[in-house]
């Protein structure tokens, strides 16, 4: 009797959980409980019902096929060779890993060929296919993926990484501030750094613009177009990448 009430009872406390105060950042996912009530259940990515994001065509590979993207819970179907009975325990962790954080594992760290024109060290953002670029030498590049700016807040440009931040504090622009506030939203003037914080455990500030390539604290929206103009990375990743570039580091947005 205990192995039947467990998922219910986990599903409903996980469901009262407060809301976050701040529509710059997605709602979490719902948690989808397996038909298999002995499976672990699983966070399933997805936007929000009706939305529709409608973006230009600039990629950082033009000669990259146009793929559709699939949920969290198809990928990981894919993977599993389409069974019905999705199970964890048989995912790689990393995979694990972004299930539990509600991600598309699509959207994990991986190395992938690059034919451009910069040159290795440089950073290039897709914020259509929500990528990050590290150019590397060979041939090559190592892909992240990103959250970016939803609509209204789209922005394309290159710039140089002009300060780097661990843990940084977060201090809302005087327009962001207004804008919550006019929702009936207040915002903190200043906040620490630390786990709860929307910058999360690195940053790289952009040229003397108000955006930065950031870590965050809500996961689940990497790949989708939810931020107020920042490139937001999981901290994860935003850790290996603070370690691998400089300040001058050229960062070219798409």
């Amino acid at each position: 009797m205990k192995s039947v009430l467990f998922p219910a009872a986990a599903a409903l406390i996980l469901t009262a959980m407060p809301a976050v105060a701040n529509d710059r950042y997605a709602e979490r996912p719902p948690v989808v409980v397996s038909p298999d009530l002995s499976a672990p259940w699983l966070l399933q990515l997805g936007h929000k019902p009706g939305r529709v994001l409608l973006k230009n065509s600039r990629r950082a590979f033009p000669n990259e096929p146009d793929k559709p993207r699939a949920s969290a819970h198809d990928n990981i179907r894919r993977l599993m060779g389409g069974a019905d009975q999705v199970r964890t325990a048989a995912v790689a962790p990393q995979e694990k890993s972004a299930v539990r954080q509600g991600m598309n594992p699509v959207y994990l760290p991986q190395e992938v060929a690059y034919s451009g024109s910069e040159q290795p060290g440089t950073i290039i953002i897709d914020t259509v296919q929500n990528f990050l670029f590290l150019v590397e030498p060979g041939g090559k590049a190592r892909r992240y993926g990103v959250g970016t700016g939803k609509p209204g807040f789209e922005w394309a440009g290159t710039h140089k990484v002009t300060r780097k931040a661990e843990w940084p504090d977060w201090r809302p622009p005087a327009e962001m501030i207004a804008r919550e506030r006019a929702k009936g939203r207040n915002l903190p003037a200043h906040m620490a750094g630390g786990p709860e914080n929307p910058l999360g455990a690195r940053a790289l500030y952009l040229g003397s613009t108000l955006y930065r390539i950031h870590g965050t604290n809500q996961p689940w929206t990497i790949g989708q177009a939810v931020s107020s103009g920042c490139i937001r990375m999981r901290n994860e990743d935003v850790v290996e990448l603070y370690e691998r570039v400089g300040v001058g580091t050229k960062v070219v947005v798409m």
